[in-house]
């Protein structure tokens, strides 16, 4: 059965977006989520915190979760090192890290490229993804943060 992206998500506008990298995958946001990129530093760990949360960084005054990309999307765990970053973005109202390997590059693309995630299986939840955009390097999976941070996820990570 074949699936099409429907035109209210994105209409034929152009998108900015935001490329990194996950270990030896690319992944981007739309730009308009993200409100800083900063390099490594380490973070504080929490007793009991989830496992995809390293811990909580002081970011001008307000601490905000550390989040292990790579590990929140079913990947092996990012080991940071002085290539790596934190992309801070705004989900539900509330500041989020997440760590990536390294940020590629900030790109503005037309909506009429991104492609929907093609059915796994009919218990995959592609709920975490908006789709692929295949370029002339590779595929890169537009993440939905939205749907990858939900309200309440969110309210137990400021708990």
């Amino acid at each position: 059965m074949a699936t099409t992206i429907s035109s209210t998500s994105f209409g034929s506008e152009n998108l900015e977006i935001i490329a990194f990298r996950l270990h030896d995958q690319e992944f981007c946001v739309k730009t308009t989520t993200i409100r800083e990129i900063r390099g490594w530093a380490p973070s504080t760990p929490i007793p009991h915190a989830p496992a995809d949360v390293i811990g909580v960084m002081n970011l001008r005054g307000s601490v905000i979760p550390i989040i292990d990309l790579a590990y929140k999307l079913g990947m092996k765990s990012t080991v940071a090192n002085e290539r790596s970053a934190i992309v801070v973005a705004e989900v539900h109202n509330m500041v989020i890290g997440m760590l990536v390997d390294r940020v590629s590059d900030i790109l503005t693309i037309s909506a009429s490229q991104i492609q929907p995630v093609p059915e796994v299986s009919a218990s995959f939840d592609k709920s975490f993804s908006e789709g692929i955009i295949a370029n002339e390097t590779g595929m890169i999976c537009f993440l939905n943060l939205s749907k990858m941070f939900k309200g309440t996820e969110m309210d137990d990570l400021a708990a």
